[in-house]
């Protein structure tokens, strides 16, 4: 059986599919599409050009930083927080910044794609550097004296005679409304106090002492607390709820039924979660087994009907050598955030405030303006820290909850927390997937053919679209769902990563998109590129093996990017690649990539050892490259690359989510088992191949692929067996083993 996204959530029995392939082409992952820069300015400014949308200064000298990205854990805060100071030449301590809040930054689209210091950093390095500027230049006015014999330091101009007139003193009401000009007078490398520097990160200590760091600790004062009822299943029909004798209960001041939105509003959160169970145990429902056999997941989406593109078409078909082949296959993932998904809304004069962890408080904005029929101007989006995400989670559902239960209570705010079970089984996947890559290498070790096919769901159903949304599908009056997006090229989403870096003279791409959906998809870290990368290094480290060479050799033959070699050669010597020595049961493995072929590069070598009796891996030693460009805050950069490695290794090697005919069922910690402690790498370094003066490059998702590839090159090199169904339990090594 084959599913539409309408029949999976519809629970109707027609296909009625809203698909355009033109208007998706044209969308990235951040939601800002694709063309020519309107103004030819560096970064986000091209959108929104006006200097005081990311530096204001205020009288007292004190500097407030706005970028439209919001903080995931990524380091964000701190990272912009660096560049504007050393543009300002201002002290760290006298600015603030504000993230994404649809009332006071500009729009900068999702937060996504490894993009917010290569977009709104760079844009906020420029405005920094344009504001110095501009400040220079007034009390050159001020002073008499041109601006070249005056310089900016610790928030103020200096002059002769030990002139000196503080920012505050210098800005005016107009002076920054002025609009970012394409050039700007740039810090050099060699002149940088702040930026390339380990600063601690601002977010860290609220979150280590058990202060209010995410949206789930936050209290306003008379805060109500709520709960939804989310349907059983995938269409589930509501055939009877007994609201009224739950509404009764001590503490609950509403109960919300709204179609098969069901949700409980209550003074106090213990009292909503008794009330949620009540409402839930006297709900009836109809299911219909509509789901797909999960052993079978790979057949049924390559038996989807798709929408097929040839990405890259080099040279001729075939090629004489070894063959060398094999299908990958990945199953959904779950984000399998630790803090459920949580938001809070207040409705009040006829409009509404959302605090949400959403990736793009924006795109949320519009989508809840259309669920709640209000103009956009009377929806107010700001970003609250999240306790885990990277990619769209049940964020924007919650906020959509939040919203339509606020509206049931104005004056008040509603918090909505999402339970374990619900995050776990209503939150949008990381897509399912199959790669299928063929090749072959000639007797003196080059890839004389390369073909690569992949068959993927969209990996792009966020807000914007009102339909995107869960409670939008289960009022009495439904919004269509959103039509499936294929993201273009060259960033791509379910292709991402396919088209090869290697300089493979014959060389074919094809993208099979897949428009129906088995399960609810979206955005999760790396897209398509996680899979792609695998499929790719495993065939590159079998036709290695099969050519009879050295597998970081064999790669560094087929690259002609410096940089990328450059990558590749340093961890493999940080490694120690040359003289390693395998212990009893061990292996190794090497794997690489440049994350988009556009962002990062990205180089990793992994030790295992192999427990043979119980297919158990023991990850002894990771060691990793990374060229990022310019690098503003290197423990920053290692910090994301060593999160990417364990993130890997926990797909590589547990992560699943499970399903029957009807459910999904794994629906807590038990059924989805992720990386624990004892299973963490016993050594992990990261290297950073510094490139100064050079442009920032996305690397908050530059190691998923390398890792997780580095990881099945050193299994297959500890058993002698190439394992390509994902994840690499240690049940499937023994049977490997044992085969």
């Amino acid at each position: 059986m084959t599913l539409s996204r309408r029949t999976v959530l519809a629970g109707t029995g027609a296909l009625v599919l809203a698909f355009s392939l033109a208007p998706a082409r044209a969308q990235t992952e951040t939601g800002k599409g694709e063309g020519p820069r309107k103004r030819g300015l560096p970064g986000s400014l091209d959108d929104t050009p006006r200097l005081d949308s990311w530096i204001r200064v205020a009288p007292d000298g004190a500097v407030t930083v706005l970028t439209g990205k919001a903080e995931l854990g990524q380091g964000l805060k701190t990272a912009l927080l660096q560049i504007a100071a050393e543009e300002l030449k201002a002290p760290l301590t006298r600015l603030s910044l504000v993230t994404a809040d649809t009332g006071r930054t500009a729009d900068e689209g999702y937060t996504a794609a490894s993009h917010s210091v290569q977009d709104s950093g760079t844009a906020i390095r420029h405005a920094a550097a344009q504001v110095r500027a501009l400040l220079i230049a007034e009390a050159a006015g001020r002073l008499g004296v041109p601006a070249e014999r005056l310089r900016a330091e610790d928030g103020a101009v200096l002059g002769p005679g030990g002139a000196r007139i503080g920012y505050g003193d210098l800005v005016t009401d107009a002076l920054l409304t002025a609009e970012a000009q394409p050039a700007s007078s740039l810090t050099r490398a060699a002149e940088y106090a702040v930026l390339g520097r380990p600063v601690p990160r601002i977010d860290i200590p609220a979150k280590v002492t058990g202060g209010a760091a995410y949206i789930q600790d936050l209290r306003p004062p008379g805060l109500l607390h709520a709960r939804v009822v989310r349907p059983p299943s995938y269409g589930a029909v509501l055939i009877e709820v007994d609201a009224a004798a739950v509404e009764r209960l001590p503490g609950v001041v509403k109960v919300v039924c709204d179609g098969t939105f069901l949700g409980v509003v209550a003074e106090g959160e213990w009292s909503a979660i008794q009330a949620m169970r009540r409402l839930a145990a006297s709900a009836r429902w109809r299911e219909t087994a509509a789901l797909p056999d999960a052993a079978a997941l790979p057949d049924a989406l390559r038996a989807l009907p798709s929408r097929d593109s040839t990405i890259l078409e080099r040279g001729a078909a075939g090629g004489a050598g070894t063959v060398v082949e094999g299908t990958f296959t990945r199953p959904y993932l779950a984000h399998g955030s630790i803090g459920p998904s949580c938001a809070i809304a207040e409705w009040q004069d006829g409009g509404v405030t959302v605090w949400s962890h959403s990736q793009g408080v924006f795109p949320l904005r519009r989508a809840l303006a259309g669920l709640l029929h209000l103009p956009d101007d009377k929806v107010r989006c700001i970003h609250a820290e999240g306790a885990g995400c990277y990619g769209q989670n049940g964020a924007d559902d919650a906020a959509a909850d939040a919203a339509l239960l606020a509206r049931e209570v104005p004056g008040r705010p509603v918090r909505v927390q999402w339970m374990r079970e619900q995050e776990h089984a209503w939150e949008p996947f990381g897509p399912g997937m199959v790669a299928s890559v063929r090749a072959a290498v000639t007797p003196d070790g080059k890839v004389a053919a390369w073909t690569h096919e992949v068959w993927s769901p969209s990996h792009m159903m966020r807000p914007g679209p009102p339909g995107a949304l869960l409670a939008a599908r289960e009022i009495a009056e439904p919004f269509p769902p959103a039509p499936p997006v294929a993201l273009a090229q060259p960033e791509g989403g379910g292709d991402r990563n396919a088209i090869p870096l290697y300089a493979f003279p014959n060389a074919r791409v094809v993208h099979h998109f897949l428009p129906e959906m088995p399960l609810r998809g979206s955005s999760m870290r790396s897209l398509g590129g996680y899979l792609n990368v695998m499929a790719i290094e495993s065939t590159m480290d079998d036709l290695a093996r099969a050519a009879g060479l050295d597998p970081v050799a064999f790669r560094l033959r087929h690259l002609t990017d410096a940089r990328a070699g450059a990558v590749v050669a340093a961890a493999a010597r940080r490694f120690g690649w040359e003289g390693r020595s395998a212990r009893a049961g061990g292996g190794f493995g090497f794997a690489f990539a440049r994350y988009k072929n556009l962002e990062a590069y990205c180089a990793v070598a992994v030790e295992i050892t192999l427990d043979r009796e119980t297919g158990w891996v023991a990850i002894e030693r990771v060691v990793a490259a990374v060229d990022t460009g310019e690098v503003v805050n290197p423990d920053g950069v290692a910090n994301q690359i060593e999160g990417g490695i364990l993130q890997a290794a926990s797909w590589t090697l547990f992560e699943r989510v499970a399903f029957d005919r009807t459910r999904v069922t794994s629906v807590d910690w038990s059924a989805y088992p992720i990386l624990r402690f004892s299973a963490v790498p016993r050594s992990v370094e990261v290297h950073i191949v510094a490139q100064a003066d050079q442009p920032f490059l996305g690397v908050a998702e530059a190691a998923q692929g390398p890792a997780g590839a580095a990881l099945a090159n050193a299994i297959r090199d500890a058993t002698g067996q190439r394992l390509r169904d994902l994840p690499l339990t240690a049940g499937r090594i023994k049977a490997a083993l044992g085969a």
